[in-house]
């Protein structure tokens, strides 16, 4: 294999993954886009073993048994994965997933240098050129602070771990901005004396000070602020990949982790304009210092609540509905059933279109995947700045188990989450709201939606209430 077609086959596989990213940024094309997706790492990974049997000729065979030995292992383990996991599961394989990205950059790092020429830095013996020791660098304490950052965020998301920092509440404690400052500077510190001298010492001390870090940048974030988690997560595994990309030389993995890394920067941005967020904090560790009130902690309302009788009665005498869904729905995995309700009215003359919040759920896209496996018309859902002006004119807005995205709180000066853009549910003429009880949401505030003299409270798992929705309009 010549270098010429290594390069062409590595222009070929970037190429897939633009197309890839450009794919996934629509329901409509998303599926063209993982297919983009796996057949540029297929190229990429097939190129990348031809050239290591160029390099190395058949020296490689005994290396590359083992390669595959653990591409096999890794590949089963992911399909097994994937293929099990539940959509609510979803946020925690992702998080699971950038922990491994983080890691294995950290031990590609650990690997050159211990033994640089293997990886084609100079002969055996020469000192890893300046540039490349930097390189190492930025990609080992990136791919360290993803790893332990990630690992965090997977216990967060999962919410069945009694671990404290495990848990979704922020773990906050005073001076913690000081301390991450000062660590920052150490692993610089040491990251610097790394370069200067390639020794072993400070090249741990750096890594051990990223570990740590991962973990305290993550740590003071509540649940609220899990999606913007997620995507900055992403970006960092993409920018760990790019550094260890250049220190490799590998033009195939700069780009992908170039292409991750500038991708999950900018869906971060969109998320905190979304949310309300400062992007500047979330780069720092910073912004899940502004809590709500403690769930629980509000004096107790009387609200009005109904049937779901009442609820296809309302339903079937509207000509508009909004259906806002939210995590309650994932857990209760009701969008097979919410399809056939929609399907219902419809059949009876009434426009029915889904509202979708760009932080509905645990992860960005969330709801936009669960109304795509129940095979739900994309032309049928919008997103939130397409269809807030209508909630106006519309005459039943249902919420299903969604909370903080629709809360008028956000309208509120002084309110943690002011300034947050929500679904205008409250324009409704007649809003119905589904939730197990009257618990608050991650960002743990009492939500007025919910006591308007237009709200009726519908009680119960989304499931159950839905399917007994779909019995009784006729």
């Amino acid at each position: 294999m010549s270098m010429n077609l290594v390069v062409l086959l590595y222009l070929v596989a970037s190429v897939c993954f633009i197309q890839a990213l450009k794919g996934l940024s629509h329901p409509t094309t998303s599926r063209l886009g993982n297919l983009f997706g796996m057949v540029g790492m297929a190229i990429a990974a097939l190129t990348t073993v031809g050239l290591i049997y160029k390099l190395a000729g058949e020296a490689a065979t005994t290396g590359m048994l083992y390669v595959i030995g653990g591409v096999a292992v890794g590949g089963t383990l992911g399909a097994v994965m994937a293929k099990r996991v539940e959509m609510t599961k979803m946020p925690e394989l992702v998080a699971f997933m950038h922990s491994m990205i983080g890691l294995a950059a950290v031990f590609i790092a650990i690997a050159t240098v211990a033994e640089p020429w293997a990886m084609g830095l100079g002969g055996r013996g020469d000192p890893i050129p300046m540039g490349n020791r930097v390189e190492l660098f930025i990609g080992a304490f990136v791919g360290a602070i993803t790893f332990s950052g990630s690992v965090i965020a997977f216990g967060k998301l999962s919410g069945k771990y009694k671990f404290r920092l495990f848990q979704g509440a922020p773990v906050q404690f005073q001076g913690q901005h000081l301390l991450n400052l000062v660590l920052a500077i150490a692993m610089l510190g040491f990251g610097i004396a790394f370069v200067v001298t390639q020794d072993w010492v400070p090249f741990w001390a750096m890594l051990a000070i990223a570990f740590v870090l991962g973990v305290l940048i993550i740590i003071p974030i509540g649940g609220a602020d899990m999606p913007v988690v997620v995507s900055m997560l992403n970006s960092y595994s993409g920018w760990a990949a790019a550094g260890i990309g250049f220190s490799l030389n590998n033009s195939m993995l700069i780009i992908a982790g170039s292409l991750v890394g500038s991708s999950g920067a900018i869906l971060s941005y969109i998320m905190c304009k979304a949310m309300n967020r400062s992007f500047f904090n979330v780069i720092l560790g910073g912004f899940g210092q502004e809590g709500g009130a403690v769930a629980g902690a509000t004096e107790q309302r009387s609200v009005k609540s109904g049937s779901a009788d009442d609820v296809a009665f309302m339903l079937s005498n509207a000509d508009s509905v909004i259906i806002v869904p939210g995590y309650g729905l994932a857990v209760a995995r009701a969008q097979h059933a919410v399809k056939e309700m929609a399907h219902k009215l419809q059949a009876k003359g009434i426009q029915v279109r889904y509202a979708i919040h760009p932080v509905a759920g645990r992860m960005p896209g969330h709801m936009n995947v669960l109304l795509a496996e129940a095979e739900v018309p994309y032309d049928q859902v919008a997103e939130m700045e397409d269809i807030n002006s209508d909630f106006g004119q519309t005459d039943v807005v249902m919420v299903l188990g969604a909370n903080d995205v629709v809360n008028p709180a956000a309208l509120v000066k002084g309110s943690p989450i002011y300034g947050m853009p929500i679904l205008d549910a409250y324009k409704a003429r007649t809003v119905i709201v589904n939730k197990r009880s009257m618990a608050a949401g991650y960002a743990g505030l009492d939500n007025e939606l919910f006591y308007m003299d237009k709200t009726m409270m519908v009680f119960g798992d989304a499931k159950k209430v839905v399917e007994d929705i779909v019995k009784a309009i006729e």
